[in-house]
């Protein structure tokens, strides 16, 4: 199941019988693709990196629309990166799903900001020497009221993820991690995408979600299941009662 397909899940099984009550904001990118054109709703396809800037812009504008951005880790977590964490900072009211697959996939394979250390890309041919971003890790260190990470090999974990993080008020993540098996599985010889998939499912899931373990996440360390689990209030419930 794709990404794609567990948000999907997710809203049916929240009731709706269309998107109608949504509208959808992405950047440039593979995962931007996700929404535009594919979903048949209110959609922004924003420059690169700033879907999260354009999203805060429309939730302010329609409180009563459920605002959700869907795009990739280059968009999200490189140029972008600003204002995803000041986002969560702000529990602005918006649900942010990042299908991340770890390198520049739709411009040539460039090394990324969740690039794993050692991976040789097109920009970095002898190994990535840069430490990457554990991206739920710091979302829900910027304060974010949800945040969730799973993979394409665990679609329905993904799925109640995103139906959760669709009825939290306040910021809620959902880092979805993809294989790439075009741009990532053959520059980092990580194989195709049955081999991403098998790597996937062996990847351990967090029991505590209390529990902040700020490790350098590598293909082996990396882990799954939920970062951030609060009830703060939200960025425009604060506003109402600055207002008042």
């Amino acid at each position: 199941m794709s990404t794609a397909s567990a948000f999907l899940k997710a809203v049916k099984d929240l009731g709706h019988e269309d998107l109608s009550k949504f509208a959808f904001v992405s950047g440039i990118g593979c995962g931007a693709w996700i929404v535009s054109p594919h979903f048949r709703a209110d959609t922004l396809h924003t420059t690169h990196g700033r879907a999260i800037a354009f999203a805060t812009g429309l939730k302010l504008a329609i409180p009563e629309q459920e605002v959700v951005v869907i795009s990739g880790d280059g968009d999200l977590a490189a140029i972008g990166g600003n204002h995803l964490i000041h986002a969560a900072r702000r529990n602005m009211d918006l649900t942010v799903i990042c299908s991340n697959n770890w390198i520049y996939g739709m411009t040539g394979g460039q090394v990324g900001p969740t690039t794993f250390t050692g991976d040789r890309t097109s920009t970095t041919p002898y190994g990535n020497p840069e430490r990457p971003f554990d991206l739920a890790r710091l979302v829900a260190a910027a304060g974010a009221n949800y945040v969730a990470r799973w993979t394409t090999a665990h679609p329905f974990q993904a799925s109640r993820a995103m139906k959760t993080a669709l009825e939290r008020k306040g910021f809620s993540f959902v880092e979805m991690l993809s294989q790439c098996p075009t741009a990532y599985g053959r520059r980092t010889k990580a194989g195709d995408a049955v081999e991403m998939l098998k790597w996937m499912k062996k990847l351990p899931v967090r029991k505590k979600e209390d529990s902040m373990d700020y490790r350098t996440p590598t293909h082996v360390t990396i882990d799954l299941g939920v970062f951030g689990n609060r009830n703060e209030p939200s960025f425009l419930e604060s506003l109402k009662q600055t207002i008042i």
